[in-house]
């Protein structure tokens, strides 16, 4: 090809347009990245972005929300802090926050009662909340509970050798009430002898009982549903002669003997020590389990069933937690001799937790009454709360039960694909491939390029 003077000019224009187009497109692209914000998280959990409950939580807030962290001088620290707060900030317009040395700003940090470095005040339609580590599960509980004008009321029933919201041992509700707290209730134990039952914001917690109740005590419990009062029911098999009155009342009955699930698949893929530990793997559709996509842990569970229904029921029953086929009732040895029995035993699916209402009259208006209940009180001790999904269960069933459904449970981010784990065939195969068969390969490969260049 002949190059000419008209030919080079032409060149030389092309590589002028060819440099103003590509200066033209870095200006666009720094414009956009300027206006625009899209970010994407890959990260098993979402890691890097605020959870799909944080955003309908912000959603929800009519009100600004000022957030004011008293932090180190430290870069790295403030920087973290800042990349966590504009994700709030990103999707709640209103939401502004400062980032404060105390050790410079003294006169502010008394005002906000500083105590030590990490300390956050969160500020919400008039209302503050204090808490010590930065994080989206604490930032978000703190906004549920300014949210919150009038703390709802748990009421552990006590005096019968239930479980004790007190109590540190792997039995005991300490660590279900600091959660319950966090979230904003007020938790408290209840003696229905000496204090006065009201249904006003309450939900009473029946757990399974030790020494039976008292005729007074029934009639108060009674009373409590005939008025509308909520309820959560935790009964571990075979209840007291003294709760059938109130069963009745509910129309519901707890069926003879311990669920058990012997589904060697299942309980191997899940680790599960024991058919006595029944894994509710789905969910019927109710606002408590609507957005549970994890299984949730049951041990030594009951199966629930309602009375026939007649018209007198004015109860709506659902069916929250339903166990497998393969599960059943056992009435016999559940811990050494676990075998189906068809003429005593009962055949799965069952149902091991239910949720009620109904529309019933008061002195006012027409309310809504709400009554779960759940053939297990071990799921939420302190060594089974974090097992699955049931820490986010118990937290929308008392949601539910307050007629919060707008507030969600906001768990901690996870990292699970930080750890790689291999079955022992699949690590065998990786170390074959790239310990022998990858070098091999490429010495092969050498061997023979070196044989071709010297042969010629």
């Amino acid at each position: 090809m002949k190059i000419t003077h008209k030919s080079q000019l032409q060149y030389r224009i092309q590589h002028i347009l060819f440099i103003v187009l590509l200066l033209a497109c870095i200006g666009v692209a720094g414009w956009l990245s300027n206006e625009y914000n899209v970010r994407s998280d890959w990260t098993a959990g979402k890691r890097h972005s605020l959870s799909n409950s944080t955003i309908e939580l912000l959603k929800q807030l009519p009100f600004a929300v000022k957030l004011r962290s008293y932090q180190t001088e430290n870069p790295t620290l403030i920087n973290a802090i800042t990349e966590i707060l504009n994700r709030y900030k990103n999707n709640k317009s209103d939401f502004s926050f400062e980032i404060i040395n105390p050790d410079i700003f003294i006169k502010q940090a008394k005002e906000d009662n500083i105590s030590q470095y990490g300390q956050t005040i969160i500020e919400y339609n008039g209302q503050t909340e204090r808490f010590d580590n930065l994080s989206e599960e604490s930032i978000s509980n703190a906004l549920i509970r300014l949210q919150r004008n009038n703390k709802p009321a748990l009421l552990f029933l006590s005096q019968h050798g239930e479980r004790n919201i007190n109590d540190n041992s792997p039995a005991g509700y300490k660590l279900l009430a600091q959660k319950l707290i966090n979230k904003g209730f007020n938790v408290k134990s209840f003696n229905l002898i000496s204090q006065t039952l009201s249904t006003e914001n309450t939900v009473l917690v029946l757990g399974s009982i030790n020494s039976p109740l008292l005729e007074s005590e029934q009639q108060k419990i009674k009373q409590y549903i005939h008025n509308g009062g909520a309820i959560l029911w935790l009964q571990d098999p075979t209840p007291d002669d003294s709760q059938m009155n109130l069963l009745n009342v509910l129309n519901i009955h707890f069926i003879n003997g311990v669920v058990v699930d012997n589904n060697q698949e299942v309980n191997r893929m899940l680790q599960l020590s024991h058919p006595a530990v029944i894994p509710v793997l789905e969910y019927k559709r109710h606002p408590i389990t609507n957005k549970m996509q994890n299984f949730t842990l049951f041990t030594t569970a009951a199966a629930i069933s309602n009375y026939q229904v007649s018209e007198k029921n004015e109860w709506l029953t659902t069916q929250l937690l339903i166990t497998s086929e393969t599960s059943w009732v056992e009435t016999g040895d559940f811990i050494n001799n676990i075998e189906f029995n068809k003429e005593k035993d009962m055949r799965g699916p069952l149902s091991i937790g239910i949720a009620q209402q109904r529309q019933i009259k008061t002195a006012e208006q027409n309310t809504s009454q709400r009554v779960v209940v759940i053939g297990d009180t071990n799921f939420i001790a302190n060594n089974n709360l974090g097992h699955g999904a049931n820490l986010d269960f118990i937290l929308n069933t008392f949601n539910w039960l307050t007629n919060n459904n707008q507030l969600i449970s906001i768990a901690p981010k996870n990292a699970p694909d930080l750890k790689l784990n291999l079955s022992a065939p699949a690590a065998a195969v990786l170390a074959l491939t790239f310990l022998i068969a990858l070098p091999l390969l490429f010495f092969v490969s050498g061997a023979v390029i070196w044989f071709k260049r010297n042969k010629y």
